[in-house]
């Protein structure tokens, strides 16, 4: 059950429209890093997880990232203003001056509508927790390459937020990835000759990383332990 409340997760604010910067965020709200991407994708993921705990986890960053959609639609919907002008629209923009009447699309940046096909989802918690920190990483990245290019003071708190959410979404799904260590595509690992071959095919070149007898699988730190 899902319930909407009518407020937003954190205050959008703009300075005034800008059209142009508005189908640039659109990359958060129907690109293959965004918002409704990762909704979707934590969701589906959560469907059959046994671990009530890492599920709950699951469905309660869904949720957020629902909410987060809901922030950059705003967001997107202040920049576009209340003027239509196809004329002087970006290429991504077109179909807000001309189809939706300035409400924001489920599309990229580029006017591609979203898509299921962004969704990565194995049934291996593993493979799925390593695809979600990757999804948290590059949504933030995004979110950076849209800070830094725009002065509006509102829409740059507003990116501050999320990317700082998105950032501690990824540290809650490094913490779930450790403790499904020893597990499914995790189990038994580099225990043949195979898993720790290294096929040094640069030419001339080196071996710059080797596996070794002593391959582990991949865990993550906690960047902010509890202070003692």
């Amino acid at each position: 059950m899902f319930k909407h409340e009518k407020q937003l997760l954190y205050d959008v604010k703009v300075d005034g429209p800008n059209p142009n910067y508005a189908v640039m965020m659109q990359e958060q709200l129907g690109g293959a890093h965004g918002e409704l991407k990762a909704a979707m994708q934590y969701m589906s993921q959560s469907f059959r997880i046994k671990d009530q705990q890492i599920k709950d986890l699951f469905l309660d960053v869904a949720s957020e990232e629902l909410s987060h959609m809901e922030m950059v639609a705003t967001c997107v919907n202040l920049l576009n203003g209340h003027t239509i002008d196809a004329q002087n629209a970006t290429i991504g923009n077109i179909e807000a001056h001309v189809m939706s009447g300035l409400t924001p699309v489920l599309s990229n940046a580029s006017g591609f509508m979203w898509t299921g096909a962004y969704i990565e989802e194995t049934g291996d918690l593993a493979a799925d927790i390593l695809s979600d920190i990757a999804a948290e990483q590059r949504a933030k990245v995004v979110y950076q390459y849209l800070y830094r290019q725009i002065q509006d003071k509102g829409v740059r708190d507003t990116i501050d937020f999320l990317l700082n959410r998105e950032e501690a979404h990824n540290t809650m799904f490094r913490e779930a990835f450790n403790r499904v260590l020893d597990t499914g595509s995790l189990k038994d690992w580099a225990v043949t000759n195979d898993s720790r071959l290294y096929f040094d095919l640069s030419s001339p070149g080196a071996q710059y990383f080797q596996v070794g007898n002593n391959a582990k699988p991949p865990s993550f730190a906690n960047p902010n332990p509890p202070q003692s």
